[in-house]
């Protein structure tokens, strides 16, 4: 074992204990984070528009500054876009985060001096952690692959401006910068599938420990791999034993990782956004990601299904509770204020505040008044796949309103790595699934509003086929799980097996 992989554990070891310090004590830590959040902010432009200076509690809070999303607080981001300082936050930022997918097009995410080390820093700790909690550590001699976007960067007034996960990649260790691939002139290759193509040369003579990325462009990475060589992964890196990941649900990608590498291998989820990074798994055997309540981020959380009334009842973590599902609303360090970033949480623990994500506010299905949300379609199908040799590829579910026949339907554009004999029997277990974890849905059907759901086969490559025709292949971009209108639905016509 190197010296490196030696000093790793007393590390992993301090940075448990810290990271217990705050966990144990979940109150105290988010008020701290409060009033450190309001008293740094009050002579901004923000913090003086909303009265911050006579902001005393939470209360206060709540009564001048209201929730708001992208939309809401664009006048303050372009004025900070235009180059002007104090506004949401002291000074200027360091950088801006764009992403896609508002009705004004690019969104600008301020990334600041004090909010960026909370980005690094929590991936660091993931991985410290499972470290501290499995004694291994010997990966650390290895290569390491973060599959992101290009880290080139441009400036606007003096901001540099890019994607989050190749602001991310100046802040790489000294310690790993020899570990990790791919090469610079690799990452900074705009193209996606290029870009993979070149990963997978520099990758195959290499000894690879750790490989990381959104699950369903690793699976596009394993598969060019195999393509290649006409092996297993974990036969081509016979020391890969971790993977991490984040941005969807593992569990859907699970059995079709497991047959491409060969084997199983331990993982950690993270998740990370433009606006912060939220939460990690820190115990390979607990269900739920660590809330990260130390890192410059206020919580405040609303019940799903309150969220569109005209005055929902927001509470922070010290009024959450478990297995009920919640809109993400935070504050932070970047001068994001009451910010609905657009995500639902479950909390599957409160000693310590645990969470998985359970999909997205505006990603539901609730044409007939189901509310059907990600988590119950994924853990649907998962349930109705298991002890099989299905596996998925990908998959997305959409109404179906006014079809040619009968009743209208939930329809699945699945596309399977290989597809199962009978297609209605696993649509059954999928919907009997459903049925059972939303009581909606069961009285819909029961009561002859819906038929059972209908699958539709998506060829081979299908969906990345589509999501290439508008601009979103690779990087963070994902497939919505669900959706309450048919844009992805009629979008796909093209890439539907007619039987």
């Amino acid at each position: 074992m190197s010296l490196k992989a030696l000093l790793a554990k007393p590390f992993a070891k301090r940075i448990y204990k810290s990271v217990q310090k705050w966990a144990n004590n979940p109150i105290k830590t988010q008020e701290k984070v409060f009033k450190d959040l309001i008293v740094n902010a009050t002579k901004t432009q923000f913090g003086k528009d909303h009265d911050f200076i006579s902001i005393n509690n939470y209360d206060d809070f709540v009564k001048r500054v209201p929730i708001r999303d992208y939309e809401a607080l664009k006048p303050y981001v372009d004025r900070v876009v235009a180059g002007e300082e104090d506004i949401l936050w002291k000074g200027k930022p360091l950088y801006f985060a764009k992403t896609s997918g508002t009705t004004s097009g690019a969104k600008y995410i301020p990334i600041t001096a004090d909010s960026m080390p909370n980005h690094v820093n929590a991936a660091r700790n993931a991985i410290l952690l499972y470290i501290h909690e499995t004694g291994n550590s010997k990966f650390v001699d290895g290569k390491m692959i973060f599959l992101q976007g290009s880290p080139i960067l441009k400036e606007e007034n003096g901001v540099q401006l890019g994607r989050l996960s190749g602001i991310v990649a100046h802040y790489v260790p000294k310690y790993l910068q020899k570990n990790r691939l791919p090469s610079w002139e690799t990452n900074c290759i705009e193209d996606w599938e290029t870009k993979v193509d070149a990963i997978v040369e520099e990758t195959l003579p290499e000894d690879m420990t750790i490989i990381s990325g959104i699950p369903s462009w690793v699976q596009m990475y394993f598969e060019r791999l195999q393509q290649k060589t006409d092996k297993k992964i974990g036969e081509i890196f016979k020391n890969f034993n971790l993977f991490i990941f984040g941005g969807v649900n593992y569990e859907p990608y699970r059995a079709k990782f497991e047959n491409l590498i060969g084997r199983k291998v331990d993982s950690i989820e993270l998740y990370p956004a433009s606006e912060g990074f939220f939460a990690f798994q820190d115990k390979q055997g607990e269900k739920g990601m660590l809330l990260q309540l130390n890192s410059g981020m206020f919580y405040e959380f609303i019940l799903a299904d309150e969220f569109f009334n005209e005055k929902p009842k927001r509470i922070t973590i010290k009024d959450v509770e478990v297995d009920k599902n919640y809109v993400i609303i935070i504050s932070t360090n970047a001068g994001l204020w009451a910010y609905n970033i657009g995500d639902t949480v479950i909390f599957t623990s409160i000693k310590p505040y645990r969470v998985i994500v359970s999909g997205r506010i505006k990603h539901f299905i609730s044409a007939f008044g189901e509310h059907v949300i990600g988590k119950e379609v994924e853990h649907a199908l998962k349930e109705a796949v298991e002890n099989t040799s299905i596996r998925i590829n990908e998959f997305t579910v959409a109404p179906q309103i006014n079809p040619k026949v009968g009743l209208p339907y939930h329809e699945w554009f699945i596309e399977f790595e290989n597809e199962p004999e009978d297609i209605s029997v696993l649509a059954k277990k999928i919907d009997d699934a459903l049925q059972k974890q939303n009581s909606y849905y069961l009285d819909l059907i029961t009561g002859k509003v819906l038929q059972p759901l209908k699958i539709s086969l998506v060829s081979k490559n299908g969906f990345q086929n589509y999501m290439k025709s508008i601009g979103k292949l690779g990087g963070q971009n994902k497939i919505p799980r669900l959706a309450n209108d048919r844009k992805i639905a009629d979008a796909l016509k093209s890439v539907i097996i007619t039987k």
